[in-house]
């Protein structure tokens, strides 16, 4: 199980002991903001794509969706999920645990924007059940492979609410 691995990586760095862990599936946005007990765009969440054959992970707040024009001046190319066959193989967690932590070395982390308007978020720790508080910066130093903060996602600006 996944998040095992995430517990061993935290605990290299002395943080394993705040992963929360709940008796309720924190498998999406919604289930997880009811966990926690925080709005849903407080949720984390990592988005698993592939970019010239190699998996990377967008995480995002839980109320912004990835905005296709951003991404390819991003990333020059389509965006392109994984399945949840090539979730598990290429990323290692299952699609409900996909999180930023405890990953192989091709793997690249991706920050979005829309998640510095919050002291904390809480990304998942590698299971459909459990989360991590953490500020952004902590998410940034965590992150395994972290690459950049970029800003590919829509609907989270307040000009852009309908």
């Amino acid at each position: 199980m996944s998040i095992k691995k995430v517990r061993a990586y935290f605990k290299e760095f002395g943080i394993e002991e705040r992963i929360r862990e709940f008796a309720v599936s924190s498998a999406t946005v919604e289930l997880a903001a009811v966990a926690v007990g925080v709005e849903g765009a407080r949720i984390a969440k990592s988005l698993s794509f592939k970019v010239e054959d190699q998996p990377i992970i967008i995480v995002a707040a839980g109320d912004a969706k990835v905005d296709n024009s951003r991404y390819k001046a991003q990333f020059h190319t389509k965006a392109k999920m994984l399945t949840h066959e090539e979730a598990h193989q290429l990323i290692g967690h299952d699609v409900g645990g996909v999180c930023p932590f405890a990953l192989p070395e091709n793997v690249k982390v991706y920050l979005d924007v829309s998640l510095r308007r919050f002291e904390t978020v809480f990304p998942a720790a590698g299971s459909d059940n459990s989360a991590i508080e953490l500020t952004c910066e902590e998410l940034e130093k965590y992150a395994s492979n972290f690459q950049a903060w970029v800003d590919v996602c829509k609907a989270w600006r307040p000009e852009e609410q309908a």
